[in-house]
């Protein structure tokens, strides 16, 4: 048999990689002062450059005495939105204004402004081969516009009505001096504006004025003659004549129907009193007569004069019936009195009714005439408003007129801006700095130079090393003897598999391979055979046990050790020693060896740990033993997120052992996420001393995910064939040297019958 090399897989070797920066510390040192050197040089021989800033602030500036009367006499309220100030920035740096100030500062004569002034020998050339505008084609001003444009920065300051200006020259007199002229220049351009729109006004006001007088006064003539012609002569209230007699005679017509009225009404009950021989003391109209007081006054006197005769006299007595008739005449005459104010009242009652018929046909002359001059008015209230909006129109002309023609004779035209800020003249340049362009130089060309020499160290292959298992010496196949199993045992007493050179670079924590691996040799301690019986794995150890003579009855039950294999027990006390949390077994020959996880957890459990079992086969070989049945949830129900820890962990039904069956779920479902199998094993871990875990015909791969600190791993075996030869050769090559063989031969799991066994 031959075994080639698993891989070629190499991993960065971190410490190589960055001792490469020591050895190299003398080049990455003169890099960096070079550098340095000429960021230093340069820092100090350029030429230097001083900014300076003016703000503007823009604020109405009129004053509360001299706003006009009909502006807004919120005189402190900001004029201009955001949108307005980004407005006057445009303005500020417009060509307009930068022409007056290259002008008044006569910046043309300056080589700074003038590219064409100081162009360098290079420049020439390059303009007289062709390679390079000839600034000389430009405009004189557009050049020195140019520069002003490159060294000048205007904004406005966020969230304020304030704008900056800023300009960089290397003069720093000129720096200051420029920004206060642009700003003056702005201030002075508004004003110009302002007193130039105040001039327009008035100029096109006074013409206005003039005509508008002359409108106003035709316009007032038109109302006075419509008025005359068509009668419309005004009364009180502002009410043309015959409105007024109108509702003076309803007013009348009102009072002598109500007369009229009252006067039927009294006549009425008179009337009715007198026909029917009723009381008129009721009537007020006849208590009110004078004449009929007297009477009533008499009529009681006489009364009384009779009540008084009646007590001495009797009724026919001269004076009683004297007294008796003149009481009779007076009543008489009261009801005649009471006919005569009722004859008055109805003459009264006549003389209401013609003056209200007299009043009524008045009533109606006036209706028609009220009518007639309504219509009239109609006609007349519309030149009336003629005249009225032409006298306002004229009115606000003349107080903006007289406004502006005073602001124009005093030359006084407030500007929204001033200068809150003038610009000083800067002491110390805004370019070049010396310490922060050294500094980044320095900064800058180190780490250049460290990730060349680190890339160059990581190119040339000097950083890498193999990755831990990827490299191995070549195994050459060892002939296995003719002789069969049993025969074996027989001849030989005990069975030692040790590599003959160990590995000294390799250690518990994976540390490097070395680059050649001696062949392990194979030794046998029994007789002497004529060929070797079993191959050994490279650069690893196979747990060597050595097994003591047996007792002839034990030798007489158990088979010998032929590939280095350990039995339960032996396995147990193995990871109950060495204190493992997690036991990874591994059965290339399929179901019947998954029994070797089985016996180890039930004998580590039954010494007094807390163990629990993980079937990871794709038959339950594991868990159907230990529970009788496959129908419980598992791991797949796990994974697939259809059960819970408290669903899937199970009793074994012959001994103290947990275990967690293989499950009911989808395997394709559940496998897609395998990647929680770690988490799934640290929880696990954690709840429990030791966790087996039979994963069947597995490779390296398969059980990378469920290793961890404190893991032993074990192969299972029932006959030492080329099958479990080279299943442990692959995995003591992929990555696990200390894999150790164990078998179950000779115990027999409870519940589990017809298994195999050793007897």
């Amino acid at each position: 048999m031959s075994v080639q090399s698993a891989a070629a897989d190499v991993d960065v070797d971190l410490r190589q990689l960055f001792a490469s920066l020591a050895r190299n510390w003398l080049r990455i040192v003169l890099f960096v002062l070079v550098v340095t050197g000429l960021a230093f040089a340069f820092a100090s021989l350029a030429t230097k450059h001083y900014k300076a800033q003016t703000q503007v602030e823009i604020a109405p500036r009129e004053s509360v005495y001299t706003r006009p009367a009909g502006s807004n006499n919120d005189g402190d309220k900001p004029i201009l939105d955001e949108q307005g100030v980004a407005t006057q920035v445009q303005i500020i740096s417009s060509n307009e204004i930068l022409k007056q100030v290259a002008q008044k500062l006569n910046l043309s004569r300056l080589p700074e402004f003038d590219e064409a002034s100081n162009m360098s020998y290079l420049s020439r050339v390059l303009v007289l081969l062709g390679l390079r505008n000839d600034p000389t084609d430009v405009p004189l001003d557009e050049r020195v516009l140019k520069k002003m444009r490159e060294k000048l920065n205007v904004f406005g300051v966020e969230k304020t009505r304030i704008i900056a200006i800023e300009f960089s020259s290397e003069d720093p007199k000129l720096a200051a001096a420029i920004p206060d002229a642009i700003a003056a220049a702005y201030i002075a351009g508004q004003g110009a504006a302002k007193s130039e729109s105040n001039t327009a006004a008035a100029d096109f006001l006074a013409p206005e004025i003039a005509d508008l007088s002359k409108q106003v006064r035709d316009a007032e003539a038109k109302v006075a003659a419509y008025r005359g012609q068509s009668g419309l002569l005004m009364g009180g209230n502002n009410a043309t004549l015959a409105t007024q007699q109108l509702a003076e005679l309803s007013t009348e017509l009102s009072r002598v129907r109500a007369n009229r009225a009252a006067a039927e009404g009294t006549a009425d009950n008179v009337r009715k009193a007198l026909q029917n021989g009723g009381s008129l003391d009721s009537l007020p109209e006849v208590l009110s007569s004078d004449l009929i007081q007297r009477l009533r006054e008499r009529q009681v006197e006489l009364r009384a004069t009779i009540a008084d005769l009646s007590t001495t006299m009797l009724d026919n007595h001269p004076r009683v019936r004297a007294a008796k008739s003149q009481l009779a005449d007076l009543d008489a005459q009261i009801r005649s009195e009471a006919q005569k104010i009722m004859k008055g009242l109805v003459m009264q009652a006549d003389a209401a009714k013609a003056r209200e018929s007299q009043l009524i046909s008045d009533v109606n002359q006036l209706k028609a005439a009220s009518a007639q001059a309504g219509n009239e008015q109609v006609g007349l209230d519309a030149l009336q408003r003629d005249a009225a909006a032409k006298r306002q129109q004229l009115e606000l002309y003349l107080t903006n007129y007289r406004e502006a023609a005073s602001r124009q004779d005093r030359n006084y035209v407030p500007v929204d801006a001033r200068v809150s800020s003038p610009a000083s003249v800067p002491s110390e340049p805004y370019f070049p700095k010396v310490g922060p362009i050294v500094g980044a130089a320095a900064a800058a060309s180190l780490l250049l130079a460290a990730i060349f020499t680190l890339l160059r160290e990581l190119f040339s292959g000097r950083a890498m090393r193999p990755a831990p298992g990827a490299r191995f010496a070549p195994i050459d196949e060892v002939a296995m003897p003719p002789t069969t199993y049993q025969e074996q045992a027989a001849q030989e007493p005990s069975v030692r598999l040790e590599p003959a050179v160990a590995s000294a670079n390799h250690d518990a924590a994976g540390a490097q391979w070395p680059e050649t691996v001696p062949e392990p040799e194979m030794v046998v301690q029994s007789q002497p055979v004529a060929e070797p019986v079993a191959t050994a794995a490279p650069a690893a150890k196979v747990e060597a046990v050595s097994v003591a003579e047996p007792e002839p009855a034990v030798e007489a039950q158990r088979p010998r050790s032929v590939l280095g294999e350990i039995d339960i027990e032996k396995a147990a006390e193995k990871l109950i020693a060495s204190g493992a949390a997690r036991a990874i077994f591994v059965s290339p020959e399929g179901d019947e060896a998954a029994a070797s996880a089985i016996l180890v957890a039930r004998e580590v459990s039954d010494a007094g740990l807390r163990v629990l079992l993980l079937d990871l086969t794709a038959s339950g070989a594991a868990s159907r033993p230990m529970l009788d049945s496959g129908l419980f949830p598992g791991i797949t129900d796990l994974l697939a997120s259809q059960a819970q820890f408290s669903d899937v962990i199970h009793a074994d039904l012959y001994s103290d052992c947990h275990v967690i069956p293989v499950g009911t779920a989808d395997p394709v479902r559940a496998m897609r996420a395998a990647d929680r199998l770690p988490i799934i094993m640290q929880s696990l871990t954690t709840a429990y001393d030791l966790v087996v875990v039979e994963c069947g015909p597995a490779d390296a791969q398969g059980i990378s995910r469920l290793g961890g600190q404190a893991t032993e791993v074990f192969l299972s075996m029932l006959e030492p064939d080329d099958e479990v030869t080279k299943a442990a050769v692959k995995l003591i090559e992929s990555g696990y040297p200390d894999l150790t063989l164990v078998t179950p031969l000779g115990h027999e799991p409870p519940g589990t019958p017809g298994r195999r066994s050793a007897a």
